[in-house]
């Protein structure tokens, strides 16, 4: 007496409904980001996940009446002392890699060896990514995902929209994200008329907004601000024009 065929591959049956079911979940959450970032050469991000789980950690303390400030500027209304002010603190050969520093990776590898501390070696394009799409703290799974969408942002936006992108969505201090909201609360005057100390000194604090402040500096700060401003007249404003 014939078999019967299994039904587990027609099309109806429980196992074919999970496999279809599988198949589009993992297609969503491949092309979903390839869309987002798509998107965004052209549309301006409505949040990011540092926003999100900025929004999180304040309602787990209980803070039901926190604000983000945050006011999205166009590059041309951004003062050209912040974008250089920050490549000269973050990533000095950002307009020239394709997303990562290989040399400074190597660096940060050799100091380790020698017995510093290990420190990061993240580009302005891998910590847009970060910001964006991911999530804060130290975690080879982020790490991971970091990677093709860093690679996808530079492939798809010019550098100038990268850097722009980042000055708007970026923590220049606790829930300020932007250049137009930190300047307002730190300066009380518009991004556009950022002036190269000023903009130094924002750039300084990057590292740890909520630890450095920029209208309280440390000593620390002070001194990184002067740092960045000598590396912001070594590389000059014509660096700008690299980003085209």
């Amino acid at each position: 007496m014939a078999k019967k065929k299994s039904s587990s591959g027609k099309k109806g049956s429980l196992g074919y409904r999970l496999k279809r079911g599988l198949i589009i979940a993992v297609a969503i959450l491949v092309l979903a980001p390839v869309m987002l970032v798509v998107a965004g050469r052209w549309i301006n991000p409505f949040t990011t996940m540092f926003i999100v789980e900025r929004y999180v950690q304040a309602w787990d303390q209980g803070d039901w009446d926190f604000r983000a400030e945050r006011e999205w500027v166009d590059w041309d209304r951004i003062s050209r002392n912040l974008p250089l002010a920050v490549m000269s603190s973050e990533d000095q050969r950002f307009p020239d890699h394709n997303g990562f520093d290989w040399k400074q990776v190597e660096k940060a590898y050799t100091d380790w060896q020698d017995g510093d501390r290990l420190r990061g070696a993240s580009t302005i394009s891998q910590q847009l990514a970060k910001n964006l799409f991911l999530w804060s703290g130290q975690s080879w799974v982020r790490k991971g995902l970091e990677v093709p969408l860093t690679y996808l942002i530079e492939l798809t936006w010019s550098k100038q929209r990268i850097l722009e992108v980042y000055l708007n969505v970026v923590e220049f201090g606790d829930g300020i994200y932007g250049a137009q909201a930190a300047a307002l609360t730190f300066y009380r005057e518009p991004a556009s008329s950022l002036s190269m100390s000023q903009a130094a000194r924002m750039a300084a604090v990057l590292p740890n907004p909520k630890k450095f402040i920029v209208d309280r500096p440390s000593n620390y700060v002070m001194s990184r601000q002067r740092w960045i401003v000598r590396q912001m007249n070594q590389l000059g404003y014509g660096y700008l024009d690299k980003l085209h």
